[in-house]
């Protein structure tokens, strides 16, 4: 088995099944690879969806998304992991380009890539051009790793020495980056894309959701103030 790919859920019945069928039809072997649905405590049915495609379900044991996706590591076969969200479709040739990445850049820690909206409305193509268009000048001016925990994957053996997700409300899968960095080199792909669901961003606001999420990351990832990210996820 070559990656297990770590699925974080919480009341996600309407839509984890999209996911792990788009993630059950990809270029590689379905043996060379596994799903891991780790569940956040969900009442609507979350768990009976996922189970008949995903190799792996049960119920996280420590805090937050970025526990969820600690233990689903934790609980992985597999020498490569990837992440993603629930509600992301996933086209067929990701994993084949995670594992191609890293078999030709062995320096190469951890890979992500840019977001696409499945709502495809212009205002939501327009949010995710910015963004993307943000995180290639991150990487490029080796200022920022904008590694959306929906579209990043890691070598198992460096997540785990550089010490995994931090059980924050948000900003953990940029925080990670910086630790991933002293691992090896954190290489972004334009060929990794996944669709990103911006239903979140859609119910409480785009300006209103990122001032909030942005607000929790510079507050070093905690705050009781601010409902967006503590809505999104148990």
């Amino acid at each position: 088995m070559k990656v297990s790919v770590i699925i974080p859920a919480y009341n996600e019945a309407g839509n984890i099944r999209r996911c792990l069928e788009s993630l059950s039809h990809q270029s590689i072997p379905r043996k060379e690879y596994e799903l891991i649905v780790v569940d956040g405590g969900s009442r609507d049915g979350t768990i009976e969806e996922a189970k008949p495609l995903a190799d792996l379900v049960f119920v996280q044991t420590s805090e937050k998304v970025g526990g969820a996706r600690n233990d689903g590591v934790m609980r992985s076969q597999s020498p490569l992991v990837a992440t993603t969200d629930a509600d992301c479709i996933i086209p067929p040739d990701w994993l084949e380009v995670i594992i191609e990445d890293f078999e030709k850049f062995p320096d190469v820690v951890q890979i992500y890539g840019p977001v696409d909206p499945i709502e495809k409305t212009v205002k939501n193509h327009v949010s995710l051009a910015l963004a993307n268009t943000f995180s290639r000048i991150g990487y490029w001016t080796h200022t920022l790793a904008y590694t959306l925990g929906c579209n990043t994957a890691f070598r198992k053996d460096a997540f785990i020495r550089a010490g995994m997700y931090r059980c924050i409300d948000a900003g953990d899968d940029l925080e990670i980056a910086r630790r991933m960095a002293r691992e090896g080199r954190v290489m972004f792909d334009n060929r990794m894309r996944v669709e990103f669901s911006m239903r979140r961003y859609e119910k409480f606001g785009t300006i209103r959701s990122l001032y909030e999420w942005l607000s929790i990351v510079a507050r070093g990832g905690s705050s009781d103030k601010h409902q967006y990210t503590r809505r999104e996820y148990k």
